[in-house]
C-alpha cells in the first residue's frame, strides 16, 4: 500500500514518517539547511503482520505544490496532518481538496503536535478537521491524535495503517499493461540513468523493452530495486527504481511514463469531466488558460467549454483541455487543474476520451458518446458506446484508451456479445447486427442478378448506402471480404458478386456467341482483333466488345490485348508451343523470334501472346528471352503443341532454253 501525507508546512509530516519508519525523507542539502521539505521523499516500513507499505512525504509549503501533487499520484492512502498548535491552515485546505479531487477514498487524518498544547485544544482542532471532512470523499476516515515526540498516540496510527494495508484490496494488474509514471530520475556511476516511480498498472520485469512517453524512445529495463534491493519485477500499486538502458538522463525526467509500446500515443486533447471548487469566485470560461496536473506531469494547458456555456463554482462539466504539448493520458486518469500562474488550485476530475477529435460536429451523438465514455468498466462502456455507435466502436482506439490486453479486450466483446470487423482498421459491432447484414448481402446480389444479368457485379459503395449507410467504406468492405473468404460472394475491385454468377447467361449475349465463336475457332492462331471481328460476326463493335470483356471472366475466353481475345483452348495450344520451345532449349530459353516462327504468327502478336503468358504467370521474360515459370494446365487445361506450320515448297521450275542469237551476216 502506497501512502502519502499532506497538510501544511511544518505541521510534521516528515517528523512522522521518520517515527513510523525510521528514515528522514529529507535528502537535500537545502532541505536540511531550512529545515523544510522541497521535494518528494519516500521511505518504507512492514506493519506487524509483515505488509508493506510506501511512504511519499511531500512538501507543504505553497510554492512547492507542484511537486506535491507529483507525489500523491497513484496513491491508496493519504494522511491528513494538521498541527495542534496551529490548526486548520491554507495548505491543508488546498491538500485535501487535491485528495478529494483525485479521488483518494483512503486515509487518517492525523492531529500532530499534541505534546505542546492543552487536550481541549486537541478536541477543538480534531472537531474542526471532522467538520473539514465532512463535505469530501474522506469523511469517514478516522481522526487520531499523536505525538511523534513523546509517542502518544502512535501505537494506534500503526495499528490503523496495518489494518488498512490489510485490508487493501490488490491493485488490478492481470489484463492491463504496464504503465509506470516517473518522479525522479538520476545518474549512479556505472550503471547508468535511474528513474524511480509508481507502477500504475500491469508488471514491470528485467530484460523488458519498453517506450518512453510522451518523447517515443525505446528503453530496457536492466535492473529493478524495490525497497533499496534487486527484485525480478514489481506489479500495479508498488514504487520502484528502474535502471534504463537506452536513454540519458537529459531525455528523461518528472513527467514521463515508462509504459509498454502499444500505449504509447501522445495527445494534447483529452475530452474530460472537470470539477470545479465551491470556493472559486467565477464560473471557469471558455479558452481560460491552466496548469494541468495529470500523473507526475505538469503541461499548461486550455479549457475549451461548448460556445456559450461556463462551469460554476461547485459543479462539473465534460469540457475538453488542449495541451501545449503532448502527454500521455489514458481513460480514467485523475487530474488537477491550476490557474494560469499556478498559485491556486481550480479544480480537478478525470480522463474520459484521452483522444478527443477536434472536431465539434454532430455534438448531441458526441455528447451521447461520452456519456456511454463515463462507465468505469470497459464492459459497460462498450456496451454503451456500441448502442449509440452506428458505425461501430473502434476497437484499437477503445483498447488503447481502456489499457486492455487482447485477452481482456476479447473478454469485454464476448460480454457485450459483439464482434471485430477488419484487421487495420478494426471495428467492434454488434454480433447481431452483423449477422443480421451478410444474409441481406447475399439476397440484394441474387436480386441485382436477376434484375441485370448482363453486369459483371454491383458497384459496393452503391451496396453500402442500400444496405449500411451508417458504416464506414472501409468497415463494409472488410464485411464483404469475410463473405468472400467464407465463399459466399466475390469481390473485384469496386464490384461485388455472386460466385456462380455467369454475366453472359442470357439470350441475347448466348445469340453474339453463336455469331463469333465459330470465327474465333477457326482463326487458329491468327484471330483478328476487335475491329476486324466485328464486322466479320456482322456485330457493332460497342457492344461486342462488352460482350467479350464480359465472357473473358466465365474463363472461356482468354483477353490476350484489350482488342484480342483467345479461346481458352487455342491459348492452351500456345502454351504448350512456348513450354516445347523451353524444353528443348539448352538453357531453358527461348526467342520471341523463336515463337512467332513456332506458331506461324506476325512478330507483332507472337509478342502479344507472350506478355499474356506472362502476365498468367506460365512465362517469365528474362532481357530478350522467355522461360517457362509453371506448367499451363492448371490455368488453361490440358493440349498439345500442334505441328509445326507446313513450309511450302516451291515446285521446280526448268531453266529456260539459252536466248538464241541469229547470226550476223557480214560481208567478206
Amino acid at each position: 500500500m502506497i501512502v502519502a501525507t499532506a497538510g501544511h508546512i511544518d505541521h510534521g509530516k516528515t517528523t512522522l514518517v521518520k517515527a513510523l519508519t525510521g528514515v528522514d525523507t529529507d535528502r537535500l542539502p537545502e532541505e536540511k539547511a531550512r529545515g523544510i521539505s522541497i521535494d518528494l521523499g519516500f521511505a518504507y516500513s512492514k506493519s506487524a503482520d509483515g505488509h508493506l507499505i510506501g511512504y511519499v512525504d511531500v512538501p507543504g509549503h505553497e510554492r512547492f505544490i507542484r511537486n506535491m501533487l507529483a507525489g500523491v499520484c497513484g496513491i491508496d492512502y493519504v494522511m491528513l496532518l494538521v498541527a495542534a498548535d496551529d490548526g486548520i491552515m491554507p495548505q491543508t485546505v488546498e491538500h485535501l481538496n487535491i485528495v478529494d479531487l483525485l479521488h483518494v477514498t483512503h486515509g487518517v487524518a492525523v492531529i500532530t503536535k499534541t505534546d505542546r498544547v492543552p487536550p481541549e485544544r486537541v478536541a477543538e482542532v480534531s472537531a474542526a478537521v471532522r467538520n473539514l471532512l465532512a463535505a469530501t470523499q474522506l469523511s469517514s476516515i478516522p481522526v487520531l491524535a499523536v505525538s511523534a515526540v513523546n509517542g502518544i498516540g502512535m501505537d494506534e496510527l500503526r495499528a490503523e495503517l496495518a489494518r488498512a494495508c490489510k485490508a487493501h484490496a490488490e491493485h488490478e494488474y492481470a489484463g492491463r499493461h504496464l504503465r509506470y509514471a516517473i518522479d525522479r530520475a538520476f545518474t549512479i556511476a556505472g550503471s547508468g540513468t535511474v528513474v524511480t516511480g509508481t507502477v500504475f498498472t500491469g508488471a514491470v520485469r528485467v530484460g523488458d523493452k519498453l517506450m518512453l512517453s510522451p518523447s517515443g524512445v525505446e528503453v530496457r529495463v536492466r535492473t529493478v530495486q524495490k525497497q533499496g534491493h534487486s527484485a525480478d519485477a514489481a506489479r500495479a500499486g508498488e514504487r520502484c527504481a528502474l535502471n534504463l538502458g537506452g536513454i540519458d538522463l537529459a531525455d528523461v525526467g518528472r513527467g514521463d511514463w515508462v509504459l509498454a509500446p502499444v500505449l504509447h500515443a501522445p495527445t494534447q486533447r483529452l475530452d474530460v469531466r472537470l470539477q470545479v471548487l465551491a470556493a472559486e469566485a467565477h464560473a471557469l470560461v471558455h479558452w481560460t488558460p491552466v496548469h494541468l496536473h495529470l500523473a507526475t506531469a505538469d503541461v499548461t494547458a486550455r479549457v475549451a467549454i461548448r460556445r456559450g456555456a461556463s462551469v460554476a463554482p461547485g459543479s462539473s462539466a465534460i469540457v475538453q483541455l488542449i495541451t501545449d504539448r503532448p502527454l500521455a493520458a489514458l481513460h480514467g486518469d485523475r487530474f488537477i487543474v491550476r490557474d494560469q500562474s499556478a498559485m491556486r488550485t481550480i479544480g480537478g476530475g478525470v480522463v474520459i476520451d484521452p483522444y478527443a477529435p477536434a472536431s465539434r460536429r454532430h455534438t448531441q451523438l458526441r455528447a451521447t458518446q461520452l456519456a456511454a465514455l463515463e462507465h468505469e468498466e470497459p464492459e459497460a462502456a462498450l456496451a454503451a458506446l456500441m448502442a449509440c455507435s452506428p458505425a461501430g466502436v473502434d476497437a484499437m482506439h477503445f483498447e488503447r484508451a481502456f489499457n486492455l490486453t487482447s485477452e481482456r479486450v476479447q473478454a469485454a466483446l464476448q460480454a457485450c456479445h459483439a464482434v471485430i470487423v477488419g484487421k487495420e482498421h478494426s471495428m467492434a459491432l454488434p454480433r447481431a447486427s452483423v449477422d443480421a447484414l451478410k444474409p441481406r448481402v447475399m439476397e440484394a446480389l441474387t436480386k441485382f442478378h436477376r434484375e441485370t444479368p448482363q453486369a459483371l457485379g454491383i458497384e459496393i459503395e452503391s451496396l453500402r448506402k442500400a444496405l449500411a449507410p451508417a458504416l464506414a467504406k472501409s468497415t463494409f468492405i472488410a464485411l464483404l471480404r469475410e463473405l468472400a473468404d467464407e465463399r459466399k460472394i466475390e469481390t473485384s475491385g469496386s464490384t461485388a458478386r455472386l460466385p456462380q454468377h455467369v454475366t453472359t447467361e442470357n439470350p441475347a449475349d448466348e445469340k453474339m456467341w453463336q455469331s463469333v465463336r465459330p470465327i474465333l475457332e477457326s482463326a487458329g492462331f491468327n484471330v483478328p482483333p476487335l475491329r476486324e471481328l466485328a464486322p466479320a460476326a456482322k456485330l457493332l463493335e460497342a457492344p461486342l466488345k462488352d460482350f467479350l470483356h464480359r465472357k473473358s471472366r466465365t474463363g472461356e475466353l482468354i483477353r490476350v490485348t484489350p482488342e484480342r481475345f483467345y479461346p481458352r483452348a487455342t491459348l492452351a495450344q500456345l502454351a504448350a508451343i512456348a513450354q516445347e520451345l523451353g524444353t528443348k532449349a539448352a538453357n531453358g530459353q527461348f526467342s520471341a523470334a523463336q515463337f512467332r516462327d513456332r506458331c506461324g504468327t506476325g512478330r507483332t502478336l507472337a509478342i502479344e501472346i507472350l506478355e499474356c503468358l506472362d502476365r498468367l504467370g506460365i512465362t517469365q521474360r528474362i532481357a530478350d528471352a522467355r522461360k517457362i515459370r509453371r506448367d499451363f494446365v492448371p490455368l488453361l487445361g490440358a493440349a498439345t503443341a500442334p505441328p509445326p506450320p507446313a513450309v511450302v515448297a516451291k515446285a521446280a521450275q526448268p531453266k529456260p532454253a539459252p536466248r538464241q542469237i541469229p547470226p550476223r551476216n557480214f560481208r567478206r
